[in-house]
């Protein structure tokens, strides 16, 4: 199993609204960085446990846990010229983008914040608190998400 944290703007789409998804489920769209493009495609694997981290917002944090349920596959979203996601150059015999599709586990009791995880030292060479790092999807170890759970 592996690790991950996952961003989204929680007035765009936070983890109240996928917790109330039928069965908690919902794809995980719109991702056009071709790094992160790639771990969804080639690393995320079912059963993978993922941070729900809410960004761009008075308080970012990690706000809770969801995990993988289905594997890399095209998003079909940039094949719809009316979405906002729209690629021209993305096609269903040639995909350029992927998505997964994550479950709601459950909301942490409360959001850890980014300014706490920046102060634990334990923490240094998590990718999120690294200057410069402005990822969507990133891998966490094992041993950073066991220290970060004992936060919360």
């Amino acid at each position: 199993m592996h690790y991950w944290l996952m961003k989204s703007e929680p007035d765009t789409f936070g983890i109240d609204d996928l917790c109330r998804r039928a069965g908690g489920i919902e794809h995980w769209d719109g991702v056009r960085n071709y790094q992160a493009r790639n771990m969804m495609r080639d690393q995320m694997r079912s059963g993978d446990q993922v941070f729900f981290y809410h960004s761009n917002c008075a308080e970012p944090g990690i706000a809770g846990i969801m995990e993988v349920v289905r594997e890399g596959y095209p998003d079909f979203l940039a094949f719809d010229p009316d979405d906002p996601h729209f690629d021209p150059s993305s096609t269903p015999d040639n995909p350029r983008w992927f998505m997964v599709d994550v479950k709601y586990v459950r909301h942490l009791p409360r959001t850890i914040t980014l300014h706490e995880l920046k102060e634990k030292t334990e923490l240094a060479d998590l990718a999120l608190v690294r200057r410069g790092n402005r990822l969507s999807i990133m891998p966490v170890t094992k041993a950073q998400w066991d220290f970060i759970l004992a936060l919360a």
